[in-house]
């Protein structure tokens, strides 16, 4: 949504691009560059090209970069919270505790800050429009003198997607992850060319960076996605350990030796606080092993007949390439299709994960010259998305895809909350068709990338925290999480600290209590929307739902500024509230109205102020129709002087 500089718009955005020139992201410090510079293309090039006809597009389309809202406000937004005081630290969670995404945490000690993970939030039914939520960084970009470095936990869009839009606002500092989760991270800034480039540094488990205040080491956690890792941040109190997202690796509830080979290393150490992942804390016992999963895969993968569709998160990379290995393993051919699948699969191929032949990955076009009972789709789309791969399927609208009853889909992927009724929609989409369905809440064809509640506590003893404050999930998760811990390990309820998104907590007397204090960092909404990024008003969130929920209904009055008279008749337009041809009479008494108040207005006034014209329409036609068929469209009244 663009702004047009209208102080009544509603909106905060500012309609600032980047200063700096178009750039391609070229890899800094220690990350491998896998592209030699001289084969990469100027960004000029780059820009050209889009915008000329090479492209064989069937129409020219200029590139459209998103608006940053670069320019911090003149009001300080952070001025009303305390100083932290000398030998304090201090956590604030800037996002991912209060929903699923935008997961962002900092830990600030003297003149030192340090960030964990800098993720996106999909849109929901509060936030029509909108293609993302970011956490709200101000309190960063008012203090990004301190930041010493920003620590990416893994690849999932929920750490890494607000990356292109937060880094230039808080400085670009060093960013620092493991090296599959650069690629994912690079490859997504491919989409952004015009940005400054990353200052990536990959770091391995058992590497240390050293901050100045704070020091900085790193352990390995299963999770469904190469090279996940949690953060140890040692302060002179004890560590600081974030785990970010993590699962244990394990058979019938017995952790596997890479398990407790890993956590074995805090036998020895202090942690003052642990923050780690509540998503599945509502869920008993251990997880589904992977194990379970893999050999189920495995058997539908040799023993299906005839063509085998299979669906699963595009994130779940290693469930993915276990299914490519199975593929090759029983001469199937592979189609992959779908662009975040795609996407994965070539970050594999760059970071050397991929050890199938080249020819078992074949071209969708190529598909029908192979026996089904040989070929093995991998698409996306199991969450009931309209435009995915699988749901273009379920509508018969795939360009080269069409179900027969010979065919079979395995869906390998849990349902997120909030997409229930798509899923079952794509079900019976791909049911009327004649397909067979295996679904994993029959199967065991899934197993999630979180800890379960027994997982849970099994991590709290091992790592013995003195201090606990869950993270990653809604409210009732965290404190179902914090109720595990308290259990588990016998933590006082002061020692627990149950946050909200900008909540300023503190470890104080030198590592002996926690609090936190009335003050919040901010927390508007930050959100990508369209090609604007910042801060949006409520009344525009109001009157997007609004407009879903009651429709619009416009008034197009013409004036003639001589005569001081209605040029015609007032037209009426209206979208998702009435059907117009069913509601003649109510049109017509709305319209008689229209012209009794703007002729005396008209009358009455010997100047035309159409914005006060315009809030008297509004007023009196809203009244008409809430009392006519008790709805509340949005009233647009369009005043029209000639």
């Amino acid at each position: 949504m663009q702004n047009n500089n209208n102080k009544n718009s509603g909106g905060s955005y500012q309609n600032k691009r980047p200063v700096a020139a178009p750039k391609r992201f070229e890899s800094k410090g220690s990350y491998p560059a896998t592209t030699p510079k001289s084969s990469m293309p100027k960004s000029n090039d780059i820009l050209d090209g889009i915008q000329r006809k090479d492209f064989k597009s069937k129409r020219d389309k200029k590139i459209v970069q998103p608006v940053f809202e670069m320019k911090m406000g003149e009001a300080n937004e952070t001025a009303n919270i305390p100083p932290l005081a000398d030998g304090d630290i201090r956590i604030i969670h800037l996002g991912g505790v209060e929903e699923i995404g935008k997961n962002m945490s900092i830990v600030e000690y003297k003149d030192t800050i340090v960030v964990v993970d800098c993720g996106i939030q999909f849109s929901e039914a509060s936030t029509p429009g909108i293609d993302f939520i970011l956490p709200n960084t101000k309190y960063l970009e008012e203090r990004k003198d301190k930041i010493k470095g920003v620590f990416i936990t893994h690849g999932h869009l929920d750490h890494i997607g607000a990356i292109p839009y937060i880094m230039p606002r808080i400085g670009n500092p060093n960013l620092y992850t493991r090296n599959f989760t650069s690629l994912m991270i690079r490859k997504r800034h491919e989409e952004f060319p015009y940005l400054d480039p990353l200052k990536i540094k990959i770091v391995e488990k058992t590497d240390a960076i050293d901050l100045g205040g704070l020091k900085v080491s790193f352990f390995g956690v299963s999770h469904a996605i190469p090279d996940s890792m949690g953060i140890r941040i040692e302060t002179p109190y004890g560590d600081i350990v974030h785990t970010g997202d993590l699962r244990l690796d394990h058979e019938a509830g017995v952790p596997s030796e890479r398990e407790l080979k890993s956590f074995a290393s805090f036998n020895e150490r202090k942690t003052l606080l642990l923050m780690t992942d509540s998503t599945n804390c509502e869920n008993p016992g251990f997880s589904i092993s992977d194990s379970i999963v893999y050999r189920n895969i495995e058997t539908a993968i040799r023993d299906t007949n005839g063509r085998l569709i299979v669906s699963t998160f595009s994130s779940q990379v290693e469930r993915m390439l276990f299914m490519l290995e199975c593929a090759e393993k029983y001469g199937k051919k592979v189609v992959v299709e779908g662009r975040s699948m795609k996407t994965n699969v070539e970050v594999t191929r760059l970071a050397d994960m991929m050890k199938i032949k080249p020819e078992t990955i074949i071209p969708i076009e190529t598909m029908d010259n192979y026996p089904p009972n040989k070929l093995v789709l991998m698409v996306t789309g199991a969450q009931g998305e309209d435009f995915a791969a699988l749901g273009r399927i379920g509508l018969k609208n795939h360009k080269y895809i069409k179900l027969s009853k010979y065919d079979t889909i395995l869906m390998s992927s849990s349902i997120v909350p909030g997409n229930e009724r798509p899923v079952q929609k794509l079900k019976d989409n791909l049911s009327r068709q004649g397909a067979h369905l295996i679904l994993y809440n029959t199967s065991d064809i899934h197993s999630s990338g979180h800890a379960n509640a027994d997982e849970l506590a099994w991590i709290h003893k091992a790592i013995n925290p003195k201090f606990f404050i869950p993270v990653h999930g809604y409210h009732y998760m965290l404190a179902t999480h914090a109720n595990i811990a308290m259990k588990t390990l016998g933590i006082p309820r002061k020692s627990v600290v149950i946050p909200d998104n900008g909540m300023v907590i503190e470890i104080r007397d030198k590592g002996e209590t926690i609090t936190h204090l009335k003050e919040y960092a901010p927390r508007d909404l930050l959100v990508v929307d369209g090609t604007s990024v910042g801060k949006i008003a409520d009344v525009i969130i109001k009157d997007r739902q609004n407009l879903g929920d009651e429709g619009v209904f416009s008034v197009i009055v013409l004036i003639d500024s001589f005569t001081k008279r209605l040029k015609k008749s007032p037209d009426i337009a209206s979208r998702g509230f009435i059907y117009l041809k069913e509601s003649q009479e109510l049109l017509f008494q709305v319209r008689e109205e229209i012209k009794q108040i703007c002729e005396k207005y008209l009358r009455e006034n010997a100047t035309i102020n159409t914005d006060d014209l315009r809030a008297i329409l509004k007023l009196k036609v809203q009244e008409m129709l809430v009392d006519a068929t008790a709805k509340k469209p949005v009233i647009m009244p369009i005043i029209i002087t000639i």
